[in-house]
Formats: C-alpha cells, structure tokens, sequence
C-alpha cells in the first residue's frame, strides 16, 4: 500500500545550485464502482483507498452506516474499489456537479437542496480551537515530510480524535466519515478542523456528519458563509494561535460575548490572552 509519498532527486536553486533528495507527495486516481457500475473516479493521495470510498459514499449520501454494504473489496493495484450494497436495486443519479475541490471535486447532492440546521452543542473556549489548529498543522505527518497535502481532523473541543490528510481538501473529510463508519464512531457533535478553504461542499459534508463548528486555517466562501448560517454551524475562519474570524454563530465560542447580528460580514475575534501567530 503506497505511503503517500515518493521519492524523487531533483535540482534547487537557492543563489546557487544543488541536487536535492526528497519526498514529492503521490498523487493517483482511484475508481469506485457500486453494484458493479462505475460510479466516480477520485483524484487524490491513493493510500487507504476504503477509507476514502466509505466516507465519499456515506456523504454523498448512498450510505449512512457500514451495515449498508454487503461486500467491500480493493483491488490488487490499489486503484479501484468494489461496493456491493445490502439493497440489490441501486441506480446510479445522472446529475453530478464538478466542484470547486482541488483536482475538480465531484458531488451527486444538490448542495442547494433544504437540510435540518445542526442541533448539536459544543460550547468552546477561542483559545481552544487556536491551540487545536497548531497541533493540527505541527503533529508528524505526510505535509511535514513532502508539503502539498491538506489536512482535516475530528475534535471534541479538547484533542484531536481523528486525523486525515489528503491532496484534495474534500477528500480529508469524506476519509474522516470514512474512518468514523469502519470504527462505529458518531461524528455528530464534534468540531471539523481543516487547514484548507471552506467552500458550499465542504460545509454540506459538515452538515451531513452533524458538526456544529467548521474551524479552517485559510477562508470561506461566500456560499459556505450563507449556508453555515443556514444551516446552524459554527463557522471560524483563518484561525492562529491568538485570533479569527468567526463568520457564523459566534454563540457556541464561550466569553465572546458578542451579539448575535449575522448581517454582518464577519467578527473579527482576538485572542487576547495568547500571543504569537
């Protein structure tokens, strides 16, 4: 099963030349098949192909537990992963969408259709989230090693429970539902923590697992900020050890003491008891 990463030699230029060897991220295609039908082709970093099968299934909303799947089976080369659901009957939906994912994402929802806001409380301290992003971005893992992957985890407000990284964005989260269905784990009620952009499918994946905050490193989108408001979510964007902006529903964030007014663009909240960045 490939690592994540290859290795490679190659030329840097800094002032003056010298040969370099390092690890370059791997990046490859796997292809899903349902019932015997192919379904999508996944662009994304080709380790623990299940995992990343499971979650896109269970997000896309084919799946809601692992009961639902009568054989599940990776092929030899590791590019290609057979699902055979419990239901015999399964059409395969004609519509799908190319979204703004890296490596062009692919979702078969309508990310505009009516979902039941996230009723799940986790009340928690700003310091806490800034502290659970720095571990995020400073645990050992494939970006320390070769950059040029993105990484999400799973928190109940004081550690990290589940970690995934991946080339693509999206896929960080469906291989956190993934990982959740194969451990029997509920992932409603826990913070999503993600070092890359939010964007209306990463909120819709959200929404699905039942996550009352979205916290990210880098920005929203302008869709993402309407539908976290929409749809009850938590939503905290560029997060450092000592500020962010919280976008929506500041209410979960304990001593904000801040009023509720989502006409607003964003709040601007400095954490004024920690410092550095």
């Amino acid at each position: 099963m490939p690592d994540g990463t290859v290795p490679f030699r190659y030329q840097q230029y800094a002032g003056d030349w010298r040969e370099v060897d390092a690890e370059v991220i791997e990046e490859g295609t796997i292809t899903l098949y349902v019932n015997g039908r192919e379904l999508a082709s996944l662009m994304c970093t080709p380790r623990d192909p299940m995992q990343l099968a499971l979650g896109f299934l269970a997000n896309e909303e084919f799946i809601t537990s692992y009961q639902d799947i009568a054989i599940d089976h990776v092929c030899a080369a590791g590019d290609c992963v057979d699902i055979w659901l419990t239901k015999s009957v399964w059409d395969r939906p004609r519509r799908r969408i190319i979204t703004s994912g890296c490596g062009g994402g692919v979702t078969f929802v309508d990310l505009a259709a009516h979902q039941e806001p996230v009723t799940a409380q986790l009340l928690i301290e700003p310091q806490m989230i800034g502290e659970l992003m720095v571990k995020l971005q400073t645990r050992d893992s494939l970006y320390a090693r070769a950059r040029g992957v993105h990484t999400s985890a799973l928190s109940d407000g004081e550690r990290l429970l589940l970690v995934a990284e991946d080339i693509g964005r999206h896929n960080t989260i469906d291989r956190l539902r993934g990982e959740c269905l194969r451990r029997e784990m509920d992932p409603e009620g826990l913070m999503l923590l993600a070092t890359g952009r939010i964007s209306s499918e990463m909120i819709h994946k959200a929404v699905k697992m039942g996550c009352p905050i979205v916290a990210s490193r880098t920005s929203p989108t302008s869709m993402s900020v309407g539908l976290a408001r929409e749809w009850n979510i938590t939503l905290c964007g560029y997060v450092r050890r000592s500020r962010m902006n919280v976008y929506a529903h500041p209410e979960r964030l304990l001593n904000a003491n801040l009023a509720v007014d989502e006409s607003l663009s964003s709040i601007e909240y400095p954490v004024s008891s920690l410092s550095g960045d």
